[in-house]
This record gives structure tokens, sequence and C-alpha cells, in this order.
């Protein structure tokens, strides 16, 4: 154990809540209609907040590729765009360059795909994948502080509407924080939506 960690229980208990929900996501994520459903609910989301300019994620193994949901969202309206994460170096914060169906694509670092255009947009909701989240709106990510940081840094009154992207299965009634922990505006799952602040569910 690191001695960071052996410091901090609540980044102890975080690592060892990841192994289990990394398993439950893997089964959850192979259910039928899991895609289709989970498909259906972004769009719902980004009708509901009707974005200009929304951020989403190129997926990882395991995480919902909701590429195919926002390509049919700008297909629907020329004026909308849309954005994937960019990190200039590791451990800043992200930048947002715009992104369309069979835009060109280059390797970034952690070997993760990023737009070739450098036209940097600024989101006005931001799809965030999550590992598990809480009743509260809390997230849980890999540990990268990569939204965190983007967020922190974001000028205030232009922060994003942020929305996480889930799988029922990876609710949890409590996840550990820490301080510069935030939640959520939303999550979206194969089955509901959850919005943090009122406190509903639709």
């Amino acid at each position: 154990m690191s001695e960071s960690i052996a410091r901090n229980p609540a980044s102890k208990r975080k690592g060892e809540l990841r192994k289990t929900l990394l398993e439950a996501r893997k089964t959850a994520i192979c259910a039928p209609d899991s895609h289709a459903a989970l498909g259906a609910r972004i769009r719902e989301i980004l009708e509901h907040f009707a974005p200009r300019v929304a951020g989403f994620y190129w997926p990882l193994p395991g995480e919902f590729d909701a590429r195919e949901s926002l390509a049919l969202w700008l297909s629907l309206d020329a004026h909308r765009q849309a954005a994937l994460p960019v990190i200039p170096d590791i451990g800043t914060a992200l930048e947002f360059h715009e992104w369309s169906p069979g835009a060109p694509m280059k390797i970034g670092h952690h070997r993760i795909p990023e737009p070739e255009s450098a036209r940097v947009l600024m989101p006005d909701l931001l799809l965030v994948p999550c590992l598990g989240f809480d009743d509260v709106g809390y997230r849980l990510g890999y540990g990268g502080g990569y939204y965190d940081r983007t967020l922190a840094a974001w000028p205030g009154a232009s922060r994003p509407v942020t929305v996480g992207i889930a799988f029922e299965a990876c609710r949890t009634s409590a996840l550990p924080r820490e301080a510069h922990d935030v939640p959520l505006d939303a999550i979206v799952t194969e089955t509901g939506r959850y919005f943090s602040a009122p406190k509903t569910v639709l």
C-alpha cells in the first residue's frame, strides 16, 4: 500500500470498490438491449437540456459507446456541435476539440484516440463516463482526476451541465468522498434518469 493511500482511507475504499464495479459493469454491458436502452436515455437527456455543444468521451473497454447517439443528435440540427476530450499533458485539465462522425483521429496520452482537429470548443453539456455512482449524484471514475481538474478550472459562469453515463448495476447507496468531489447534475443508466438537484428520478 502506498503512503498516500494509507493516509487517505477514502482512496483505499475507492480502489477496492473499483474492482467490484468493474466486474458488475462487465456483466451489465453484455445484457440484451442494454446498449439500445442507454442510447435512448442519452438522446432523451440531450433533448431535455438542449445544449449547443455537447462534450462526451471516447469509450474505453467496458464503457458505453455514445458515438452513435451523438451522431444522430448532430444529424438533426446543423447548428449542433460535439467535442471529445484532449489531454494536453498528463495530469492537466482537459481540452475539448470538435468531433463529427468520420472525423480524423490520432492517438493521444494513455493511448486514447483524440480528434486531429485543433478547434477548441466549450461544451455547455458534458457526458461523463462513470464506473459507479451513488444516490446523490457522486461519481466514481478510474482515479486519474481529469474531470475533477477540468471542472475545477472551468470559468464559473460557463460551467457545463454534467451528466454521468453509467449502468444501473453500478449504482450504490453512497460512495466514499474526498474534499474535491462534486456531484454530477444528472446521471443516466439503461433504466432511468437521475437528477441531483432537485432530487428527482424520471
